[in-house]
């Protein structure tokens, strides 16, 4: 019965190594996280990140001090658009497509909505950014 139960507590996984994501440095909002600006450590923590490889490359929502857990929900994929960015803005409906400039309102990443103003009419317009960095208009609003 005792090899029974040393078998069974070896095969359980270690709660007590549980460990978290900490920031080993200041990392500012709109930073995005590199190799190094995070670390493994005990205990861990609902809501933080586990795994690095899930968290370099994205960008910090709000500043994050040593020490403290990145949480995932601080965090977002980078900007690729900047506030006050000149972008280019395609707008495609039954077969028509016309292109504009505009001025970004937000600062937005790949997928993510965006407020953007045409340069021309000085219309606010929403749309979402995408992989080719063209702000794909899905409507507009008017702003007088």
């Amino acid at each position: 019965m005792l090899r029974l139960v040393l078998v069974v507590v070896m095969l359980l996984p270690s709660f007590a190594t549980a460990e978290s994501l900490v920031a080993t440095r200041l990392i500012r909002a709109n930073e995005v996280i590199r190799p190094g600006d995070v670390a493994l450590a005990a205990p861990a923590v609902e809501g933080a990140a586990q795994d690095p490889e899930r968290v370099i490359g994205l960008e910090t929502r709000v500043a994050i001090y040593p020490g403290r857990p990145v949480r995932l929900a601080d965090l977002g994929p980078a900007a690729v658009i900047k506030r006050n960015e000149v972008v280019r803005m395609v707008y495609r409906s039954n077969g028509l497509t016309i292109l504009s400039d505009g001025r970004a309102l937000t600062r937005a990443g790949l997928g993510d909505p965006v407020s953007v103003m045409n340069l021309s009419s000085r219309q606010t317009v929403q749309g979402v950014v995408t992989a080719s960095g063209l702000i794909e208009v899905t409507g507009s609003t008017e702003t007088n």
